[in-house]
C-alpha cells in the first residue's frame, strides 16, 4: 500500500495527474473547534479521521445516511428538539411464527434512525432516539464546522404516505417506492439544513464561533444502481449544491448568509482525478483505501487548518503512535515507566496546543 509520501510524490512531480487548486478558506479549524458531520458512510470515514487526530468531533448521531432528504430530516428534528413518541417507532415483525403459532415480533426501529438506536423495546427505543436528540443539539449549538456528505439522490418513500426514510431497517421492499429526487427537491433539503443549522446555533448559550457549512459529495460510487444512474445522481447532488451556493451565499443572495458561511469541499474530484487509479481502492474496488482517506484528509488540512495546526497534528499523530504501542506486561517495570512517559507527553501536548483532549 503506498504511502502519503509517496502519493504526494507522484501528484507533485509527475504529468500524469490533474491537481484539483483548492484555495485556503477564509477561516480555520483548529483544536478548539466543534466538527459535526452528518451523511454517507465516506463522513464517517473523514470525521474518523478528523477524531484519530483528537479533534472534537460528532459524526452521525442518528447513523449513516445517504441522501439529502433524509439528512435534512434529522437535523430539522434537532432543530426543534423533537420529542420521539410511539407514533415514530415500529416493531420488526419479519421473524414469522413459532411452533406453538405464536408471531414472532423483533426489536422496534425507527425510520429515521440506524438499527444502532433500534432497541428490544418501545420505551428503549424512544429513550435513545430523545437522548440521541438531545445530545446532538447540545453539540451543534457549540459547533462551529458542520460537514454534510452526500452520496445519492435515490431515495426510498415509504409507499403508505410518501415519507423519506433514513433506514429500511431491511423490511419488505414493498413497503417502499425508490426513485431519484429532482435537483429542485434536492436544493430545497439542502436550503432546510442551512435553515436548520443556523436555526440551531442561534439558540446556542454561551461564547460561540461563527457557524460553517461544507457541503461535499461522496466520491464512492452506488454501482448498484447502475453506472449511467450513478452519474446522474452524483450530477443531481452537484447541480443542488451549486444552485444553493449561488441563491443563499453568493454576493447577490438578499439574505444574511454569505460565501464564508456556505462552501463546497472537492471530495468528488479529488478522487475522480487525483486518485483515479484503483491502488486507492479498497478490496472491493468501490470503497477508498486508507491511504486515499488519509491523503483526502490531508488536503482537508491544508484547505482548513494553519501551519501552526497542521504542526500540532503532527505532533499528536507522533504521540498516538506512541499511544497505541501495544503493552505486553501490563505489570512490569518497563510498561510502568512508558506509562509515565505517555502521561507526561500527553500533559506537555495539551499545555502547548489549545482546546487538546488527550483523555489518556
Amino acid at each position: 500500500m503506498k504511502n502519503i509520501v509517496e502519493i504526494t510524490y507522484y501528484i507533485y512531480f509527475m504529468d500524469f495527474f490533474t491537481k484539483i487548486n483548492i484555495p485556503a478558506a477564509d477561516w480555520q479549524i483548529d483544536y478548539n473547534s466543534r466538527l459535526a458531520f452528518f451523511g454517507s458512510c465516506f463522513a464517517d470515514n473523514i470525521s474518523a479521521q478528523f477524531a484519530s487526530r483528537k479533534f472534537n468531533v460528532l459524526a452521525n448521531p442518528f447513523g449513516t445516511v445517504y441522501n439529502p432528504l433524509s439528512v435534512a430530516m434529522q437535523i430539522k428534528a434537532i432543530a426543534n428538539g423533537k420529542i420521539f413518541g410511539e407514533a415514530d417507532v415500529f416493531q420488526d415483525t419479519r421473524l414469522g411464527v413459532s411452533e406453538n403459532g405464536n408471531e414472532i415480533r423483533g426489536p422496534w426501529h425507527c425510520w429515521d434512525a440506524h438499527s444502532s438506536l433500534s432497541a428490544a423495546t418501545r420505551e428503549e427505543c424512544i429513550a435513545k432516539l430523545n437522548e440521541t436528540t438531545a445530545n446532538a443539539r447540545e453539540f451543534l449549538q457549540k459547533a462551529d464546522t458542520v460537514f454534510i456528505t452526500l452520496g445519492t439522490a435515490f431515495v426510498y418513500f415509504l409507499r403508505e404516505n410518501g415519507v423519506a426514510v433514513s433506514n429500511c431497517h431491511r423490511q419488505n421492499p414493498n413497503l417502499f417506492i425508490r426513485k431519484m429526487i429532482s435537483v429542485d427537491h434536492a436544493t430545497e433539503a439542502l436550503k432546510s439544513i442551512v435553515h436548520d443549522l443556523l436555526k440551531i446555533k442561534s439558540d446556542g448559550i454561551g461564547e460561540n464561533r461563527e457557524l460553517h457549512i461544507v457541503f461535499t459529495v461522496s466520491p464512492l460510487r452506488h454501482l448498484s444502481d447502475g453506472a449511467h444512474e450513478n452519474t446522474l445522481s452524483k450530477a443531481t447532488l452537484q447541480l443542488a449544491i451549486n444552485k444553493v451556493i449561488q441563491e443563499i451565499a453568493s454576493p447577490s443572495a438578499r439574505n444574511d448568509v454569505g460565501a464564508e458561511t456556505i462552501s463546497y469541499f472537492p471530495s468528488y474530484e479529488i478522487v475522480t482525478d487525483e486518485l483515479r487509479d484503483y491502488r486507492f481502492y479498497d478490496d472491493d474496488m468501490i470503497h477508498l483505501s486508507k491511504t486515499a482517506e488519509g491523503y483526502i484528509f490531508e488536503r482537508m488540512a491544508e484547505t482548513y487548518c494553519s501551519e501552526k495546526t497542521r504542526e500540532d497534528i503532527r505532533k499528536v499523530e507522533k504521540f498516538m503512535k506512541m499511544a497505541n504501542h501495544r503493552i505486553q506486561d501490563e505489570s512490569s517495570t518497563a510498561t510502568a515507566t512508558f506509562l509515565q512517559k505517555l502521561h507526561a507527553e500527553a500533559e506537555k501536548l495539551e499545555s502547548q496546543i489549545a482546546g487538546l483532549e488527550l483523555n489518556v
